[in-house]
């Protein structure tokens, strides 16, 4: 009988925390991200103004145009792309922030599969 009445409890506790999310606060700025690639940790630095993220990545820099959904979404689209793959979009979606990170999940536009980072505002 306990069982019974500590559940709803529980359930209705676990409703009410909600994660933080000030997603206005990382429209613009200045970025990094750190991902893991072929087992090497890896760093990029970007500028998102509210249409344009410039990214640097390993000596190399791309622009891409940013179209915001809503206040913690948006699709991002490269400049001047080399090949088909750069081509698509990618769209991203900004689940938890606190007050220097956000953590996202990014897939290209049309597929399933989906990443999840943390980005860390610089400036």
């Amino acid at each position: 009988m306990k069982k019974l009445f500590i559940l709803p409890l529980l359930l209705l506790f676990a409703s009410c925390y909600n994660q933080e999310r000030n997603c206005a606060a990382f429209k613009t700025g200045k970025f990094t991200f750190t991902q893991v690639i072929d087992n090497v940790k890896k760093t990029s630095t970007f500028e998102r103004t509210e249409n344009l993220q410039i990214e640097t990545f390993e000596g190399k820099t791309d622009t891409a145009t940013v179209r915001w959904v809503n206040d913690c979404e948006c699709i991002l689209q490269k400049l001047h792309p080399k090949n088909m793959q750069e081509k698509k979009s990618i769209s991203m979606r900004i689940m938890t922030t606190n007050k220097k990170t956000y953590t996202f999940e990014y897939c290209y536009v049309g597929e399933a599969k989906k990443e999840k980072g943390t980005v860390t505002k610089i400036d």
